[in-house]
């Protein structure tokens, strides 16, 4: 191989990165007020919790943290977004 030849750089390493989130139109939590990408207010007081935050869909459509909408079941069994009966939806 000549010089001419011989190419100006070359890749030792090479690390991909990646983002994902859900696929939701709102992206708040509506009872806590924080990204459904970032954990709810009792996730982030439990130290090595946060990346078990899981989402709840309702048959209605909306999402909120599992640890928010499970709270405001227990007192108002409704959504609180479009107010219908919370029921949870099943996985697919």
């Amino acid at each position: 191989m000549s010089k001419e030849d011989k190419p100006t750089f070359e890749i030792k390493a090479w690390h991909a990165v990646a983002t994902w989130e859900y696929d939701i139109d709102v992206s708040t939590c509506a009872i806590c007020q924080h990204s459904c990408m970032e954990p709810c207010i009792e996730c982030q007081g439990k130290a090595g919790s946060a990346s078990r935050c899981p989402l709840a869909w309702g048959e209605c459509g909306h999402a909120f943290h599992f640890h928010c909408i499970d709270q405001w079941v227990k007192s108002k069994p409704k959504c609180p977004l479009c107010m219908q009966q919370w029921k949870m939806k099943d996985k697919e």
